[in-house]
């Protein structure tokens, strides 16, 4: 133990020593050294689900301003976190990177730019933020590679509550998109009135693995083209969900592996990672989502529309 992991995070020291604790363990250090990383910002890097303008009510903060927290902790995440400011649109997170002639991949950041989390049921709430949102729309739009993959930190459909309030995207009605819902659906419905091809959604958040197809056909709003979102974790943490589905954009399951019970421990096994690969020549697109031993539990391969 550290002196900094005595409390919660409160000032900058604090939030260092979370990163510095982490490190003390050997197998921590041995991923790092092996896996390469693109690191997005979400809201555990501060505290549980919070959003800008929050003021906690929790008695352990002495600091109750979460902007006030969120500036420290992004600091320390900075100058621990393998990120290239000068990479990021406005210095912060969101950001692409092009993997040869095949891939291009979008990191998001859905947690800096949101509105505050609420029933989400006002004609619209951002949770990208509109200079964000046409950044995502108009990157890839341009992008030449064959697949395009959104690292998006939270689900699309999955239903994530807040206490009585949402976390994520759905607002577990369903109907038209509204609240935060009615962003997304201007994204999709851009992709789709600008003909953008083979875009694939990779989100964590939720902590289970699971498959879910979005199709117009099923939804209730129909603007958009059908895609892939692939759900994969956690991967050292607390098992829980599945969480059901919001039927705005027309989600269905293809494949879900949860705990029998929430809060399942790391040693039950339900951690989970998923891979991605290309074929040679970028035609296919295969997922595999797997469990902690490596095993594979599903896996699916995706045509490129050309």
């Amino acid at each position: 133990m550290i002196p900094e992991k005595l409390k919660v995070a409160e000032t900058l020291a604090e939030f260092r020593g979370q990163y510095a604790y982490n490190l003390l363990d050997g197998n921590v250090r041995a991923f790092a050294a092996a896996v390469a990383q693109i690191n997005q910002w979400d809201d555990h890097e501060v505290t549980n689900n919070w959003y800008p303008g929050e003021v906690l009510t929790d008695a352990r903060y002495t600091e109750k301003r979460l902007d006030v927290l969120a500036e420290r902790a992004f600091q320390a995440y900075h100058e621990w976190v393998p990120l290239d400011p000068r990479q990021a649109v406005d210095g912060r997170v969101y950001r692409k990177f092009g993997y040869g002639p095949h891939v291009e991949v979008f990191v998001i950041d859905m947690r800096t730019y949101r509105d505050v989390n609420s029933a989400n049921t006002a004609p619209l709430e951002r949770i990208l933020g509109a200079k964000q949102a046409r950044w995502l729309v108009d990157s890839l739009d341009a992008s030449k590679a064959t697949w395009k993959i959104v690292a998006s930190d939270m689900p699309i459909g999955v239903n994530v509550p807040d206490g009585t309030a949402w976390e994520a995207v759905a607002n577990g009605v369903a109907g038209p998109p509204s609240g935060r819902e009615a962003e997304i659906a201007w994204v999709l419905s851009q992709l789709r009135h600008r003909k953008v091809r083979n875009v694939v959604w990779l989100t964590a958040d939720v902590h289970y693995t699971a498959a879910y197809h979005y199709a117009p056909e099923r939804a209730s709003f129909t603007e958009f083209d059908p895609f892939w979102e692939f759900v994969s974790g956690p991967l050292h943490a607390g098992a829980f969900g599945p969480n059901p589905l919001d039927a705005t954009f027309g989600p269905q399951a293809a494949f879900v592996k949860a705990p029998p019970v929430a809060n399942t421990s790391p040693l039950d096994g339900f951690q989970h990672f998923g891979e991605v690969e290309v074929a040679p020549g970028g035609g296919e697109l295969t997922v595999t989502l797997r469990d902690i031993t490596g095993a594979a539990l599903w896996s699916t391969t995706l045509d490129a529309a050309r």
